[in-house]
């Protein structure tokens, strides 16, 4: 199969949605697809043998780390060139949504992705007069596609809440070789707990960003004098966290990739999610492959990363008294901390990148089955 993938974030940028792609570009190359990338930015001219189109992008006024692609000529030449049997809109909103006209206008299959709230990051980032249109062009772009996937069951309720059709899900799935409990190194436990790795480790990995939550962490950290955090990650709010955290037994590592990233969620005994934002929260999933139990907030995708009580706990959003208590819980019980981290493995052993991929090939078959009928 032919794949044209318009995408709106991608490498350089690291994150839960250019995670997902890169991965499902790996397997995609295994099973003998072709596929063709736009993306914007400054990404790599090639990806697991797939060439990688850069597309002109500017900086997001209110969010410099997203890149707004721009339309030019060339994608439309090589749109004509490599003639797609589907394309693919990841997150349409600007360059992906470009992706969407191509398609209908050059009468090719189409399947979107929804992997973010664009509504909820307006209200975060106080754009509040935007949130009315961004639903709006977000259920407008989505309904062009024979087929929508979301990444969580909860964001498929949202998306068909907000006049999506033809939704369905796409399964979740994490690298469990490269995240694993044997990937903690002494080295690591000492780097995030400034030197006191006997004391018990809470982390977030993630962008730091305001729709992230992550000031909900501050009366925890303040409570728990007896509990080491790490902040591993960057973003837009990284120096007001810094600020915020400053004085606390707090480390900020910036960010981390690689060995040196799955090293991090290792070694640590509990995993803190508090945003309310996540499409699925690959994260958190990460952090259960390596071991780690996750206290996450009641919201978003995160209720279908694990069952509360059993490879973490759920708790209802913005409740410092909650994460106290469940952080405290965790901390002081390390027979607790040992059984989750094992239903935690167990958990995340059972979605496999191969499996998730076949099965978005299948919805792909799927697009191009409709778009015939």
């Amino acid at each position: 199969m032919r794949i044209a993938i318009f995408t709106e974030v991608f490498l350089p940028k690291i994150d839960g949605v250019v995670t997902r792609i890169l991965r499902t570009l790996d397997e995609l190359a295994d099973l003998g697809h072709e596929v063709l990338v736009f993306a914007p930015g400054d990404p790599p001219p090639v990806y697991a043998g797939f060439e990688v189109v850069r597309v002109r992008s500017v900086a997001f006024h209110w969010y410099p780390e997203i890149k707004v692609g721009l339309p030019t000529p060339r994608i439309a030449e090589r749109m004509i060139s490599f003639r797609p049997d589907v394309v693919h809109a990841v997150n349409p909103a600007w360059l992906a949504a470009y992706g969407v006209l191509s398609a209908k206008r050059r009468d090719v299959p189409l399947l979107a992705s929804y992997h973010t709230q664009l509504s909820s990051y307006t209200e975060k980032l106080h754009l509040n007069w935007l949130t009315r249109p961004a639903d709006w062009w977000t259920t407008t772009l989505h309904n062009q596609a024979e087929v929508n996937l979301c990444t969580s069951p909860q964001m498929v309720d949202a998306a068909v809440a907000h006049g999506v059709q033809r939704v369905d899900l796409w399964p979740k799935a994490v690298d469990t070789v490269r995240y694993r409990p044997q990937a903690a190194t002494r080295r690591m436990r000492r780097r995030l707990t400034d030197g006191h790795p006997e004391m018990p480790l809470a982390i977030y990995v993630g962008r730091l960003s305001h729709e992230k939550n992550l000031d909900d962490l501050l009366e925890p950290v303040h409570r728990l004098p007896n509990v080491r955090f790490a902040f591993v990650g960057s973003g837009p709010a990284a120096v007001h966290l810094q600020n915020a955290f400053s004085g606390t037994q707090t480390v900020f590592t910036g960010y981390m990739t690689s060995h040196e990233l799955a090293e991090a969620y290792a070694s640590a005994d509990i995993f803190c999610f508090p945003s309310t934002t996540e499409t699925l929260g690959f994260a958190g999933l990460e952090a259960m492959a390596s071991g780690v139990p996750v206290i996450g907030a009641n919201a978003g995708g995160i209720p279908h990363l694990l069952t509360d009580g059993v490879e973490g706990f759920l708790v209802e959003p913005h409740d410092a008294d909650q994460f106290v208590d469940r952080i405290s819980q965790l901390a002081a019980d390390p027979d607790l901390r040992s059984r989750m981290a094992v239903a935690a493995r167990a958990e995340a052993e059972r979605h496999s990148w191969r499996s998730a991929t076949e099965a978005l090939i299948g919805f792909y078959d799927l697009a191009v089955s409709r778009h015939r009928g």
